[in-house]
């Protein structure tokens, strides 16, 4: 029996959100335009059935919010041969492609997203393509990371980093001591920029 894989794909909520693919007929789209030679290959490595992450990569989104499966394995991506498109790409031939898409269907939103900076602090996830080489849009996953990231969505957000500064607790103020002698200030050392 062959092995399932594991990705993670990019994509802006603005331009191609979890939600447009839910709404995509049969909940499927071809994942078009990549012009990156890594992704790329990854996108050729990918097989019918292969679980895919969906990460939302804008500054104030960046999360996991779905999972997709692949339906389609790789073919050539056509928009790299429409100069009407932006993706277009003036050394393709069609005879040799260069460019590659494959067709995914959303399988499921996650029950929360889980965000970069979750990710980032969580243990066994350090190693993750997605924190060593992040600007890549089409990226493999471990089983074990796709399966901390599934554990991490069915769970309870934890707090953020600022919601956990603002909900420690204010210390105690000190009891007012009188100084035994008054130490002359030294001068504070000047900073570097």
């Amino acid at each position: 029996m062959p092995t399932r894989n594991y990705w993670l794909v990019k994509s802006e909520a603005d331009v191609f959100s979890f939600d447009d693919l839910l709404a995509a007929p049969n909940r499927t789209t071809g994942w078009d335009g990549v012009r990156n030679y890594a992704a790329r290959n990854h996108l050729r490595a990918m097989r019918a059935g292969d679980l895919v992450l969906f990460y939302y990569s804008m500054e104030s989104d960046k999360a996991i919010v779905g999972v997709a499966t692949v339906v389609r394995e790789a073919y050539p991506d056509a928009t790299a041969l429409d100069s009407a498109d932006p993706h277009y790409d003036a050394k393709s031939d069609p005879a040799a492609p260069r460019w590659f898409m494959v067709d995914l269907q959303a399988a499921e939103r996650l029950p929360r997203p889980v965000r970069l900076e979750e990710i980032k602090r969580t243990k066994g996830l350090e190693n993750m393509a997605l924190l060593r080489i992040g600007r890549l849009s089409v990226q493999p996953v471990t089983d074990a990371e796709f399966a901390i990231i599934r554990r991490l969505a069915d769970s309870p957000a934890a707090p953020t980093q600022k919601a956990k500064s603002k909900a420690v607790k204010a210390k105690p103020a000190k009891a007012k001591t009188k100084p035994k002698t008054k130490a002359k200030a030294k001068p504070a050392a000047k900073r570097r920029r």
